[in-house]
């Protein structure tokens, strides 16, 4: 059923029940692939008969379901947005109108951007808005995977041969499709529609076009599912109809929510070209070998290839002839039959007969004799049943092969090289023997080789390598040989090298290698087909002739404490073979026989022995010998004094014997090598500048002695510092402190005389800054200071040298005592105050010398009943030890219990002096004095400053007599106004409340009957202050009437 009939029967299903107006969309989800056609139909009932209905299109994304992205609209022509413009423009998304109230809406080319929901809307043309006017429905766009694939060819056959076709069908859908997979044929007129010759439906049915049903239904055309992807047809029997353009076509087909199938993608695969031959009855023969000449032993091969077709079906007999024999005859069974003299080369391997394939036929000889030269001849006969029955031969032969076989002969050539023509004594000799143009793999060689020597005319035999590559040593090397100084071997079947390690003199002369080829006949026996040489003249140089030793280096004068290199050359470079023995030997400066004494030597058997009376070196020394053993190094490390001297390098060679012995063929001796060792120059530096430094008393003193510079970053340091009292110039310094390179301390008399020991410290800061520092300084420590460094260095024995002395410039330090700032607050103040009231004075120190400072603090009081002249009375004093009282100030009151003073100290600054019960003779001006002590560094006390405070003027006011203070004054009154009214009160208060209560219990039944009211009293509430100026309340509080 189509996209009309569909649309048709939903309208009038919709129509029949319901009036309303109804949108109905294709449902979904829809999945369809990307790049291929999609139509979705819409479709509206129950509107107004007679108006045509207009379609607008939109979609959703998925990312913004609530954003309306215009498509296209049949009554608007602009109304798709600029996303979808372009392809609306382009006719690639239209509508297509099925009727008045039916649509399609068509994208040609879908786009992943095209995945959403898609909402059909119809303006509405009733006049009144009565049931739905839009539907939605979900579109899912996938990509396409599906890929189909055949191997485009181009195939030649004959009617009746089998055709086998493979198409590779493949998809990576996650979606749940079906495929069909079908072969069709188009043939060379392209008018004709193809023709389809079998397929595999979406419902896994097989089914075949119309001209092959027939041969469907026979088996000779099959589609076969041969794997998960593969699809083969096959066709046994071709006809010449079936030839034209063969391709295979898929389709994936996806079944919608409407239950119908559609297919998502359809492709073809490449195309492959068939002709079909009608069948020829005739056949051809072609006989062929790679060339005509051959040699000996070689292998040889003849082939005969049948042309004709349909050759499976029809009986062919194939014979070989060589010169009118019969070699064998291959029926069509495919077993030979052989000649009469070819049955034992065949049964031993020697002769091959094969049909290769239904058309080629093998002859195949695998060792030529020379014999088998002549003609050879293919003759094929055929067999055929005629259709009475009976059988016909025909027979065809091919041309003649002319084959020639020639005796083998030797083409090899002998190539001689060696190492080196010169060979230095020791040296090995290596000769290689090369052998080029051997007649076959095949063949083998044997080797000889032989020297002679100058004077010589018979040559020696040095070894011998048979054609299996085993070696013979010559007789007269047989013992070199078994020491392993002379060695043969083949490297290759073309390559054979002879060794000698350890070269004699004796060994100078002529090499030869003679090389002789064998090849194995096809009986197994071996050949002699040539015999080649080639020479070589090797020259044995005697190292005795160019033997030098030279000694050399590069620091023939040193300092202490610096390293210097010997190196011995050994010239020229010898091998291991010829090892040499070097000794280094030395004679000292100071020697007193003049005698070189051995210091070390390397042997030449690789050990190292140090001499009867070597050198103190210790680990100082390095010894080094280069792999060439031509450079013999002698380091020394921090060299001092005693290796001063003269050194010399003997070298001895030696050469190794096959049988293990040595034997010394050479002494030479180099040339003497002075070394001069120094001490270093000194670059010791100390700071030289002048500098006055002034200090406070009980402080620190530092002074600094900096050594600017200095000649070995392990230099050691003795540090002396020498003082000078100020006001003496002409008198000479005296040491002071000295401090040891080994950091011991020592003092002088200076330290001594000053009392210095137990204040005076030496500190090394850093290695070039050292550092005096004086603690509890004392004015008796002003002076003038300096250092001086003596710069000692230890030498490469352990013994520590005195190298420079240098002094430092001077510094002038002044010891005093500390600035004055001592203030006290000069405020002036006026208090009046009654008589038996109190004062308070104060006394704030607003500043002070030295956080340590102490203070005496004292009130006086000029007094003014004594006039302005009179002298001040002291009224309090405490000293700067905390003890009341001092030699200065003595007061008039002493401080007992009952004193009227009270002296406070608030903080560290600022004291306080009350004066209780104050009398009219207490009017004055008042100041407080302050005195600032100090602690000397002998822990004895001097005073450093004094300062008083403002004056604070005082009036007392005469007190007159009343009765209150007549009543506080006497302490019998004071008690009996104001503390024995209260016991008799209680007594009072009691008896009122029991005389109540005795009244009320006589006449509560009387006065609870009559309902009079009852009268009772709190009680009483006794407000009192302790002070006697306000006397005691008694207040009643009147109760409530319950």
């Amino acid at each position: 059923m189509g996209i009309l009939g569909a649309l048709l029967i939903a309208t009038l299903l919709l129509g029949a029940t319901s009036a309303k107006r109804v949108v109905t969309i294709q449902s979904g989800p829809l999945v369809r692939t990307q790049g291929s056609h999609i139509t979705i139909w819409c479709n509206v009932t129950g509107y107004k008969e007679g108006v045509e209905q207009d379609f607008e299109w939109s979609m959703y994304l998925h990312s913004a379901p609530d954003r309306e992205i215009r498509i296209i609209s049949t009554i608007q022509p602009n109304y798709a947005y600029a996303v979808f413009a372009q392809r609306v423009n382009s006719k690639e998304i239209y509508v297509e109108r099925l009727g008045r109230d039916a649509a399609v809406l068509h994208v040609t080319k879908l786009e992943t951007k095209d995945q959403g929901q898609f909402e059909c809307y119809t303006p509405n043309t009733d006049g009144e808005y009565l049931g739905s006017y839009s539907a939605k429905t979900n579109l899912t766009v996938i990509p396409d995977t599906l890929s189909v694939t055949s191997v485009a060819q181009s195939l030649n056959k004959v009617e009746g041969d089998m055709l086998q076709l493979t198409c590779e069908v493949t998809r990576q859908t996650y979606q749940h499709s079906h495929l069909s997979v079908g072969w069709f044929l188009r043939s060379p007129d392209h008018s004709i529609p193809p023709q389809d010759m079998v397929t595999l439906s979406r419902d896994f049915v097989l089914h075949a076009g119309g001209p092959y049903k027939q041969r469907f239904a026979s088996g000779d055309v099959r589609l076969d599912k041969t794997s998960s992807t593969a699809y083969r047809m096959t066709i046994y029997r071709l006809l010449p109809a079936d030839q034209g353009l063969l391709y295979c076509e898929a389709a994936e087909w996806i079944q919608d929510p409407d239950q119908s199938w559609y297919p998502m993608t359809r492709k073809q695969s490449e195309k492959t070209s068939l002709k079909v031959q009608h069948a020829d009855k005739d056949f051809s023969i072609q006989v062929t070998t790679e060339r005509r000449a051959y040699t000996v032993g070689e292998p040889f091969e003849l082939r005969c290839t049948l042309d004709a077709q349909n050759i499976l079906d029809r009986y062919f007999s194939v014979s070989w002839v060589f010169s009118s024999s019969p070699v064998a005859v291959v029926g069509p069974s495919a077993v030979p039959v052989l000649g009469s003299n070819y049955v034992e080369r065949e049964a031993s391997g020697q002769m091959t007969i094969r049909k290769e394939s239904p058309s080629v036929f093998l002859l195949k000889l695998q060792h030529l004799r020379q014999h088998d030269a002549g003609k050879y001849i293919c003759r094929v006969t055929e067999r055929e049943k005629t259709p009475s029955g009976d059988f016909v031969d025909r027979t065809k032969r091919s041309r003649n092969v002319q084959i020639s076989v020639q005796p083998i002969r030797s083409n090899m050539t002998v190539f001689l090289a060696s190492n080196s023509t010169e060979v230095l004594e020791g040296e090995p000799v290596q000769l290689t023997c090369s052998l080029r143009a051997l007649s076959d793999k095949a063949s083998s060689v044997s080797v000889l080789w032989q020297w002679t020597g100058k004077g010589s005319l018979a040559p020696q035999e040095l070894a011998s390598v048979n054609r299996e590559g085993m070696v013979k040593p010559g007789p007269s090397y047989r013992e070199r040989s078994s020491y392993g100084e002379i060695r043969a071997e083949r490297l290759r079947t073309d390559t054979f090298i002879l060794y000698m390690y350890n070269s004699l003199p004796s060994d100078e002369g002529q090499y030869k290698c003679v090389a002789t080829e064998w090849i194995q006949m096809y009986n197994y026996t071996w050949e002699n087909i040539g015999e080649k040489s080639a020479s070589r003249s090797i020259t044995i140089k005697t190292v005795e002739s160019s033997f030098f030793v030279s000694a050399s280096s590069r620091t023939p004068s040193i300092t202490y404490g610096d390293s210097f290199d010997l190196q011995c050359i050994v010239k020229p470079r010898y091998n291991p073979r010829i090892p040499v023995t070097v000794t280094w030997r030395f004679q000292p400066s100071d020697g007193a026989n003049g005698e070189f004494r051995d210091l070390v030597t390397f042997t030449h058997d690789a050990a190292l022995q140090w001499g009867d009376q070597p050198l103190s070196l210790g680990t100082r020394a390095t010894i080094e010998k280069s792999a060439t053993n031509t450079n013999f190094k002698l380091g020394v490390s921090r060299a001092g004094q005693h290796e001063s001297g003269t050194f010399q390098c003997k070298a001895e060679l030696w050469r190794k014997n096959y049988d293990s012995t040595w034997t010394k063929i050479a002494n030479r001796s180099s040339n003497l090598l002075g070394i001069n060792v120094f001490k270093p120059v000194s670059k010791l530096r100390v700071q030289q500048s002048n500098q006055s430094l002034w200090f406070v008393e009980n402080s620190r003193v530092w002074v600094n002695c900096s050594i600017t510079s200095q000649t070995s970053s392990d230099s050691q340091h003795t540090v002396l510092w020498y003082a000078r009292k100020s006001g003496e110039p002409s008198t000479a310094p005296e040491l002071l402190l000295k401090m040891n390179h080994n950091s011991a301390f020592e003092y002088g008399t200076y330290a001594e005389e000053e009392r210095l020991k137990s204040r005076v410290q030496s500190e090394r800061l850093s290695p070039q800054l050292y550092t005096l520092t004086i603690h509890r300084a004392e004015t008796s420590d002003t002076g003038t200071y300096f250092c001086v460094v003596e710069e000692w260095l230890l030498d490469p024995y352990g013994a520590w040298y005195q190298l420079a002395k240098e002094s430092s410039g001077f510094t002038k330090v002044v010891v005093r005592q500390p600035e004055i700032h001592l203030q006290v607050e000069e405020t002036e103040s006026n208090i009046t105050v009654e008589e038996t009231g109190s004062i308070r004075l104060g006394c704030s120190i607003l500043s002070q010398s030295t956080k340590d400072s102490h203070f005496s603090v004292s009130w006086y009081v000029v007094r003014s009943a004594q006039g302005e002249e009179a002298e001040a009375d002291c009224v309090f004093s405490i000293g700067h030890d905390a003890i009341f009282g001092n030699e200065n100030c003595s007061p008039a009151e002493a401080l007992e219990l009952d004193s009227r003073l009270q002296f406070e100290r608030t903080t560290s600054d600022h004291y306080s002096l009350t004066i209780q019960r104050v009398r009219p003779a207490d009017s004055g001006n008042y100041y407080c004095h302050v005195e600032e002590w100090l602690l000397n560094p002998r822990n004895v006390w001097y005073r450093l400053a004094t300062n008083n405070s403002g004056v604070t003027v005082v009036n007392v006011l005469e007190q007159v007599s009343t009765l209150q203070s007549v009543v506080c004054s006497i302490d019998s009154l004071f008690y009996f106004v104001f503390f024995y009214p209260f016991p008799i009160f209680g007594i009072l208060l009691m008896t009122v409340l029991l005389v109540r209560y005795k009244a009320r219990s006589l006449s509560r039944s009387q006065e609870g009957k009559n309902g009079a009211p009852l009268l009772w009293i709190k009680e009483p509430h006794i407000n009192y202050s302790p002070t006697c100026l306000d006397p005691p309340t008694l207040s009643l509080h009147p109760g409530s009437v319950e």
